[in-house]
C-alpha cells in the first residue's frame, strides 16, 4: 500500500505544555484508521495539526509525499483532504441540500465574469453542483431530508449531512472527530455502515472516536495516544491485546 498521511517526529506545544510529543505514523490508501485515547491525550489536537488549523512545534506531514505543514485548510482541501468537527459546523438557516452544495465550492469554476453574466457554464455548475448534492444526500441515509431546513433535523440525521458536505467536495480522504459522539445505538450502527460505504468508495478514513465497538469492528488500524505520545499502534487485535492499553485505556 502506499502511505496517504505520513507523520514524522510530530510535536505542538502549547506554553510548554506538550499536546501532542515525537509522534510517528502513517496512513496508508484506502485504510480506516481510528486515533484512541482518553480524554486529553491530544486526539484533537492531532486532528488540528494534520489539517492545518495549527502549525506544528516540530515535525513534519507529508500528504501524498509532498510537505504540508503551513498550508491552510482550504489549500489541504484543494489537494483531497476534509474533516468534520466534533462540534458540527452546520448552517441552521440554510435547508439540508445547501449545506451540501456549500461543501462543494472548490469544485466550481465561475469567475467573477461568468457570475456577472449568468453565463451558461455557470448554470451547468450550480446544476451539477445541486445534482451531485442530492446523490450524496441519498448516499449518506438523508435523502429524505432535501429542501428540510437543518434546524428541524435530528441530530443524527445532522451528524450524517455533515459527513455529505464534506464529501461533497471529492476528497481522497476525509478525518472524522468523533462522528457517533451522542448517537444512539440505531444510529452508531447507521454511522458505522456509512463509514464502510466511505471506505468501499475508495476514499481513506481517519477517525477520533471514543467508542470502542465502532472501532473495533470498522478499522483496519488504530494508533492509541496518551498524554500527547503514542501508546501503541496496530491492528484492532493488536491493540486489544496490548497490555499497555488495557492499563492505560482500555481497563482491565
Amino acid at each position: 500500500m502506499t502511505a496517504l498521511i505520513e507523520v514524522t517526529g510530530l510535536s505542538k506545544t502549547f506554553g510548554g505544555v506538550h499536546a501532542v510529543e515525537a509522534l510517528s505514523f502513517s496512513v496508508d490508501e484506502g485504510q480506516i484508521y481510528s486515533v484512541i485515547g482518553p480524554n486529553g491525550a491530544g486526539k484533537t489536537t492531532l486532528f488540528n495539526l494534520i489539517t492545518g488549523i495549527y502549525t506544528p512545534t516540530q515535525g513534519e506531514i507529508k500528504l501524498k509525499g509532498e510537505g504540508v505543514v503551513g498550508l491552510e485548510p482550504n489549500q489541504l482541501a484543494e489537494r483531497g483532504m476534509c474533516r468534520t468537527f466534533q462540534q458540527m459546523q452546520i448552517c441552521m438557516n440554510m435547508t439540508a441540500l445547501e449545506n451540501v452544495m456549500l461543501g462543494r465550492h472548490l469544485q466550481l469554476k465561475s469567475s467573477l465574469l461568468t457570475t456577472m453574466l449568468r453565463l451558461p457554464s455557470l448554470l451547468k455548475d450550480e446544476e451539477d453542483c445541486r445534482d451531485h448534492a442530492i446523490e450524496l444526500m441519498k448516499f449518506v441515509g438523508c435523502g429524505e431530508y432535501l429542501e428540510t431546513e437543518a434546524s428541524a433535523m435530528s441530530y443524527g440525521a445532522l451528524k450524517r449531512l455533515e459527513i455529505a458536505r464534506a464529501l461533497a467536495s471529492n476528497p481522497k480522504i476525509v478525518l472524522l472527530d468523533e462522528p457517533a459522539a451522542g448517537l444512539n445505538g440505531t444510529e452508531t450502527a447507521a454511522l458505522e455502515e456509512l463509514i464502510k460505504k466511505i471506505a468501499a468508495q475508495g476514499i481513506t478514513v481517519v477517525l477520533v472516536e471514543h467508542d470502542m465497538k465502532l472501532v473495533m469492528g470498522i478499522s483496519d488500524r488504530l494508533l492509541v495516544l496518551n498524554y500527547g505520545r503514542k501508546l501503541a499502534e496496530g491492528t484492532p487485535e493488536e491493540i486489544r491485546n496490548n497490555p499497555d492499553v488495557i492499563a492505560a485505556y482500555l481497563g482491565g
